[in-house]
């Protein structure tokens, strides 16, 4: 079996969730993008090497929009990651996907303005990004969805917005009409960075709520609605877990698979490579290695 490791991020519950179950070495990395949301936890699940971080930090403390995804990323790369795993809590913009049900999207809609979307401001380097989750790791993660018991969507449409407020009824709606399947706050930039890393990513999405393009069909208050997504989020997280530990167990089915992702920049650094200064190369380390 090829030399795998698989970083696995937690979004809103899954992160402690998992972080909870781990027992392994937390390791705090710097990078030259500045620190990570939090230490990573390395451990081995099943033989696979594992590197687990919380996207939000410690005690949910970091709101979408000021995540360091660069750091994140960059983090996962250099301790050695090859494929990540992540999760996030989304709102179903579609009746059939419902809370409590997993969803492993294949396209995404970025409506982020306020976050840094690549590595490269010193240089030009262009990833192809048409299939913005690895295609092989998406294939196993619907494989294993029969272990857990919930329905697994098979692809989806994720709208990410730059929050933190929530949509308002005619935007909800309009990204209904866009083609939007689910909407959330945390895919973007992490895939795209994800991609310039060089690292096969794919994302298991959890419904919490319809968003609120459907009308409310109880006369609930606002405080039984927060219950009841919160116990939507507790339930779908518990589902995530199993899917991923299950996933973990058999990570040796695609181990020898080549990612297209692994490849990614492989044609992508158009500048003229004799005259990328050394701070540059020195700045980007182990994202241009290999290239330069």
């Amino acid at each position: 079996m090829a030399e795998v490791k698989v970083g696995i991020i937690g979004g809103s519950g899954l992160g402690a969730a998992l972080c909870q179950d781990a027992q392994g070495r937390a390791v705090e990395v710097d990078t030259p993008f500045g620190k990570p949301s939090d230490a990573i936890v390395e451990t081995n699940w099943e033989g696979v090497d594992i590197a687990l971080l919380s996207r939000h930090g410690k005690g949910h403390m970091i709101p979408p929009s000021m995540v360091n995804f660069r750091a994140n990323i960059y983090a996962l790369k250099a301790i050695g990651c090859t494929h990540v795993i992540a999760s996030g809590a989304v709102g179903s913009l579609r009746e059939p996907i419902a809370p409590k049900h997993l969803v492993i999207p294949d396209q995404i809609i970025d409506k982020t303005t306020r976050r840094v979307g690549t590595f490269f401001d010193d240089l030009a380097a262009h990833v192809e990004f048409s299939s913005p989750f690895c295609p092989v790791l998406r294939k196993h993660l619907l494989g294993c969805g029969p272990a857990v018991e919930t329905t697994v969507h098979d692809g989806g449409t994720y709208v990410c917005m730059e929050g933190p407020a929530f949509s308002t009824r005619a935007e909800s709606e309009m990204h209904r009409l866009w083609g939007g399947d689910l909407i959330g706050m945390t895919a973007m930039p992490e895939a795209k960075l994800a991609r310039e890393a060089e690292l096969a990513y794919a994302m298991v999405a959890l419904p919490s709520d319809y968003d609120c393009w459907r009308l409310a069909t109880t006369d609930m208050d606002a405080h039984e609605l927060l219950k009841e997504i919160i116990g939507n989020l507790m339930e779908a997280t518990k589902n995530a877990v199993e899917l991923i530990k299950t996933a973990i167990s058999r990570f040796g089915e695609i181990a020898d698979i080549p990612s297209p992702s692994h490849s990614a920049l492989g044609l992508g650094i158009w500048s003229n490579k004799e005259m990328i200064p050394p701070a540059t190369r020195t700045h980007l380390g182990v994202l241009v290695e290999k290239y330069l």
